[in-house]
């Protein structure tokens, strides 16, 4: 019993104890820091000087008397852009350039025209058909057969045109095998004329 009463008290006494180890030592601790502090010299932040300023080397004496010649130089063209301006002239009075003198040959060429050429007319269309009427003043309607295989189907197609043809004469008549050929528009529907009767109605 008497062992188990002492290890209590040990083990009581050993918290104490580092309590007032870590007291003690505090102390000590912020005079180490104070101490530090005083020692150590206050810098105070240095201002910002621009990258331009710190390359350019300070200016000498001889540059400090040229400075202020240059600044006093700016006044003279302030003086000039204060001048007053003259007035505009009038076109008669103003400076006229002078203009080289054109040399004019003794005599003048003589125009020459050049013959307009005539164009050739193309090759009229033709057209060979039998009269259906002739009951208009000079002009006969012909009919035309066309007989064409089909591209394709080859199939034999018949198809048949009417054409307006001018007659000065009157002389065809109905059934009468004609050639006509194109010509100017004459009317509004007639731009072919008779040419020739090629065979007369029997």
């Amino acid at each position: 019993m008497a062992d188990e009463e002492k290890n209590e008290q040990t083990t009581e006494e050993q918290p104490v104890d580092e309590a007032a180890a870590e007291q003690a030592a505090a102390p000590e601790a912020q005079a180490v820091e104070e101490a530090a502090e005083a020692e150590a010299p206050t810098e105070e932040p240095a201002p910002a000087v621009p990258a331009e300023a710190a390359e350019e080397p300070p200016p000498t004496e001889a540059e400090d008397a040229e400075a202020p010649a240059e600044e006093a130089a700016p006044q003279p063209a302030a003086v000039s852009e204060k001048k007053q301006k003259t007035k505009r002239l009038p076109r008669s009075q103003r400076h006229r350039h002078s203009r080289p003198a054109r040399e004019r040959p003794a005599e003048r060429k003589p125009i020459t025209r050049t013959p307009k050429p005539v164009p050739e007319r193309g090759r009229r269309q033709e057209r060979r058909g039998v009269v259906v009427s002739s009951a208009m003043d000079k002009t006969i309607v012909v009919k035309v057969d066309t007989i064409k295989a089909h591209p394709r189907y080859k199939k034999v197609v018949r198809r048949s045109v009417k054409f307006h043809a001018h007659d000065e004469q009157n002389s065809a008549n109905v059934g009468d095998i004609v050639r006509i050929v194109e010509t100017r528009p004459l009317s509004k529907t007639k731009h072919w004329k008779l040419v020739q009767i090629v065979e007369a109605a029997k």
